[in-house]
């Protein structure tokens, strides 16, 4: 029998070495010293952190102004909209929570992709005759930020692209970016109430496109996309066989003179996966509860597609088991008054915020349809003493103790983005405070050339 000796040898100052001997059939062999590994701590972060990088807080924490201490300040910046306490969530979601939390009966780990009740119960609420859905076509998650880094994750991989669209939400880059997956950005048009320039889409197609970002209603656009404008995205999506990843956090967030069409329902050759949650609609962001539909009625993804989501989810242990019991009551049970009540809300200060903006020279805010925001355009050749839409907003925090994102942090220089689910005084007080800031400000076209000149 074969025997092997492994003896180290250190001595004073010197790295200890290993001195290995073979013992074949009696015989031993020397292999020689072989010098040992030297500890030393070398801790570093990983090329994935170090990819990571979210452009809201790397504008917004480098921008370092006081506000004016003189006013109270006034945020429209947090897409929260519990912040205030003027958007409570409804009575019968909470007494939900409560009960199943009383019973006991949550308290462990669930599936990673969710219970099969709860999905059944998701699956319920969506499906619909254009667009059925099964419990087996549903994956829970933490939020439906964590519905979209699976999505991304299971459709892309490092140095293929995804279409993304501009404006838009931060986190499809931030989490793109981490994987290694390239940005490409389409454009909106704010003149078509923020249509997707459908050519410039197409356009940037290629080999290496895993798919497209559809997101609608539109963070931090609120707009809502017509049926028609729908369907000649899903066309572009079937000609180029591009799978299509649907944020629809604020699906249902609509108007009452707009309607919402689920992307899904309005195709049966186009395999989507549709992102949604609890956090918007039911006004309970914090309670980190979403999920992803999976529809491909051609078998598209067949089960590939479905097999890397379950794989995926197993990272984590699924979201939050207490919110998972009470899913089908809160889905179901949850009065529609409810939601028409908060539509209301958001309607009545969208119309005065809009009515306000739409009275300042120099800014030119657009008519929002739905969700939570309204953005606005600042002519910037009426204030030459500003570089761009950061310095812009930075002033008025300065100034009015008002507080709207630079539209930069949405790859869309030039605007600013308004959140409209603050309290209807707080509205009309902070319009009332960027009217004098842009009347402090503003120059005609002939005070903004002779300070042009001056310069």
């Amino acid at each position: 029998m074969d025997s092997y000796l492994i003896q180290v040898d250190g001595h004073g100052d010197h790295a200890p070495v290993l001195d290995v001997h073979l013992k074949t059939n009696g015989n031993s062999v020397s292999l020689g010293k072989v010098k040992g590994r030297k500890p030393r701590w070398a801790v570093r972060a990983s090329e994935m952190s170090k990819k990571t990088f979210n452009p809201v807080r790397a504008i917004v924490d480098t921008m370092k102004v006081e506000p004016n201490p003189k006013k109270a300040m006034i945020s429209l910046s947090l897409g929260d909209p519990t912040v205030f306490g003027n958007l409570p969530t409804n009575d019968e979601v909470t007494r939900a929570v409560k009960e199943v939390l009383d019973s006991g009966r949550y308290n462990g780990y669930a599936p990673s992709v969710g219970y099969q009740s709860c999905r059944e119960a998701v699956a319920a609420y969506y499906s619909c005759p254009e667009a059925p859905l099964e419990a087996q076509d549903v994956i829970l998650t933490s939020g439906c930020s964590q519905a979209i880094e699976l999505a991304l994750a299971v459709l892309a991989n490092p140095g293929q692209n995804i279409l993304v669209p501009r404006p838009g939400f931060s986190l499809y880059k931030t989490l793109a970016l981490s994987m290694g997956i390239e940005v490409k950005l389409y454009n909106l048009l704010p003149e078509k109430s923020w249509e997707i320039d459908l050519e410039h889409l197409e356009s940037l197609v290629d080999e290496k496109t895993a798919c497209l970002i559809v997101n609608n209603p539109s963070n931090p656009c609120g707009s809502v996309f017509s049926k028609s404008h729908l369907q000649k995205i899903l066309a572009v999506a079937s000609r180029q066989c591009v799978p299509i990843l649907a944020d629809e956090i604020y699906g249902d967030m609509v108007f009452a003179d707009c309607k919402y069409e689920p992307i899904a329902s309005l195709s049966t050759n186009v395999p989507i996966l549709s992102c949604g949650g609890l956090a918007k609609r039911w006004l309970v962001p914090g309670w980190r509860m979403g999920w992803i539909l999976i529809h491909d009625r051609r078998d598209i993804f067949g089960n590939e597609i479905r097999d890397g989501l379950v794989r995926l989810s197993q990272r984590i242990l699924g979201p939050c088991t207490v919110v998972q019991g009470a899913l089908e009551r809160i889905l179901h049970q949850t009065p529609p008054e409810f939601y028409h009540n908060t539509l209301s809300i958001l309607k009545s200060n969208a119309d005065l915020c809009y009515a306000a903006l739409s009275a300042i020279p120099g800014l030119q805010p657009v008519r929002p349809a739905g969700a939570m925001y309204l953005m606005v355009e600042i002519e910037m050749e009426h204030f030459p003493e500003f570089e761009n839409d950061v310095e812009f907003t930075e002033r008025l925090i300065s100034e009015q103790s008002v507080f709207c994102l630079p539209a930069t942090c949405f790859e869309y220089p030039n605007f600013f983005r308004v959140v409209i689910t603050v309290p209807e005084e707080m509205i009309l007080e902070a319009c009332s405070r960027i009217q004098e800031f842009c009347e402090t400000h503003y120059q005609g076209a002939d005070g903004a050339q002779d300070l042009e000149c001056d310069k």
